[in-house]
């Protein structure tokens, strides 16, 4: 990779299944600090354990604007 990213801060919601699961990796692997908002606790814990300390994990569903905002 890289590197391309470095430096940047990202929020990538539906981040613990498919389009965004991939975008996730794929953001830390080029440098970014990313926030992975998704549904899935155990989904995201578990990705936070693998991708290290640029990643963290904020549970919240999309169609509750307060979870939003809180994210």
């Amino acid at each position: 990779m890289t590197g391309r990213l470095a430096g940047k801060v990202a929020l990538i919601t539906g981040g613990t299944s498919g389009i965004g699961e991939a975008t996730v990796v794929l953001f830390v692997a080029e440098g970014a600090k990313v926030v992975i908002v998704g549904r899935n606790i155990e989904k995201g814990e578990a990705m936070v354990r693998s991708l290290g300390t640029n990643a963290c994990f904020f549970k919240a569903d999309v169609t509750q604007e307060a979870e939003v905002k809180a994210a």
